[in-house]
């Protein structure tokens, strides 16, 4: 499992409530990702917006943020967003009580099923 960490320059000027219209346009497009497993999207107060992504394999990450995409957001933004990639280890989710750990192929057995 992958984390992948998008952030990019909020356009200057932009309400939190215009920053959350925006994203909610992304919506379905994202619902409709068969391999995205998660999706947080984040604003700081500093103006950098972005979002936290769950995914089976990077390579999934990489087909959804291809060079499209990223044109997109900086024409979108102004700004070219910077991307890092992390191995998803564990999982603490202290609203239903669960902790789940993923093996390092976690991926590849979801990619399977």
């Amino acid at each position: 499992m992958i984390v992948e960490y998008v952030l990019f320059k909020s356009p200057p000027g932009k309400t939190r409530d215009e920053i959350l219209a925006d994203a909610k346009k992304t919506v379905p497009k994202w619902q409709a990702n068969p391999e995205l497993i998660r999706k947080h999207y984040i604003e700081s107060d500093d103006g950098f917006g972005g979002a936290f992504y769950i995914w089976p394999s990077r390579e999934a990450a990489e087909r959804g943020h291809d060079a499209q995409w990223r044109a997109g957001v900086e024409k979108r933004t102004g700004s070219m967003p910077v991307i890092r990639y992390f191995d998803l280890l564990m999982i603490l989710d202290n609203e239903v009580g669960k902790v789940t750990e993923f093996p390092a192929n976690a991926g590849a057995l979801i990619a399977a099923k």
